[in-house]
């Protein structure tokens, strides 16, 4: 993917990116130079947000908060809330 940077120093990070890291407008970025490459790296400064997806392997719905995170499947959603009071 390509970007440009703009007068102000400014560069768009492509929405196919920000919609994959979950980057909303706001959201804080670290930026550091590796060698002849700008490394830009997401700072955490507010919970994920949960999302319901499509668990690929069994195509049941699963809750995620991101490719890190473990990814619960309905009955052991189910399972958790009945322990609630």
């Amino acid at each position: 993917m390509q970007t440009k940077v703009s007068t102000k120093g400014q560069v768009v990070v492509p929405n196919r990116i920000r919609r994959k890291l979950n980057l909303q407008p706001g959201d804080s970025l670290e930026a550091k130079l590796e060698g002849q490459h700008i490394v830009l790296t997401p700072r955490r400064s507010r919970p994920r947000s949960a999302q319901i997806i499509q668990d690929p392997a069994t195509g049941l719905p699963v809750l995620s908060a991101g490719p890190d995170v473990p990814q619960l499947t309905s009955a052991q959603i189910r399972e958790l809330l009945a322990e609630f009071p």
